[in-house]
């Protein structure tokens, strides 16, 4: 072979090993990303950078009550008061690729997937009321510390109000509760849909570091 093309192809043959390890990493163990949403101010504010863990979505550990998460939005994000089922508070996920390539475009590199940035509130088999603008997790009202003072939970004319987290699922919200469409709106998120958790805050540096989970 000539030694020009057999260089160029071990370039190319390295070109593609970093490509493929830059993938899996950024699938399996974290990948950086950027504050688009208002949903979580005054917690998270747009354009700040974050770093966050996709351990937990690889090894399928359940998050914990407080933990800032990202999950794949669901297909369905609004509905009238007829299709609330407070017995089956699971949001909707349809037209799922049924193809390898469609799967590995969708989910590896992310093309056409919108994700959301939200914290968890409620855990499988607890149950949620939210009333008098206050959340109650097991009949006790859930101390948020991190919302701002005035802040009010409500859902709405049409939402998820009083019911009890699925199995294999959990109930999250937006900290900026107004401006936040959550499962109030569509209902609980599956484990399995759920990308990542926020693990630090990377910019601007005056505040680096872990985001608070109460």
């Amino acid at each position: 072979m000539n030694p020009k093309i057999k260089n160029a192809l071990e370039w190319v043959y390295c070109i593609i090993i970093a490509i493929v390890l830059a993938l899996l990493f950024r699938y399996f163990i974290g990948t950086p990303t950027i504050v688009q949403q208002v949903s979580m101010y005054p917690t998270l504010v747009e354009d700040q950078r974050l770093w966050l863990n996709r351990w937990g979505r690889t090894t399928k550990t359940l998050p914990e009550r407080g933990d800032i998460i990202t999950f794949e939005a669901p297909s369905k994000t609004k509905y009238i008061e007829a299709e609330i089922d407070q017995s089956n508070p699971i949001a909707k996920y349809e037209n799922e690729p049924k193809t390898i390539f469609g799967k590995f475009t969708k989910y590896v590199l992310e093309i056409g997937k919108d994700s959301y940035i939200k914290r968890v509130i409620a855990l499988p088999g607890e149950h949620v009321q939210i009333k008098d603008g206050k959340v109650y997790i097991n009949d006790k009202e859930l101390e948020e510390k991190y919302l701002q003072a005035g802040i009010v939970t409500d859902v709405g004319e049409v939402g998820f109000r009083d019911f009890i987290v699925p199995e294999n699922c959990i109930f999250a919200m937006g900290d900026n509760r107004s401006h936040s469409t959550d499962c109030r709106a569509f209902g609980c998120i599956p484990l399995e849909k759920i990308e990542s958790k926020v693990a630090i805050r990377i910019w601007p540096l005056n505040l680096w570091g872990k985001v608070d989970k109460e």
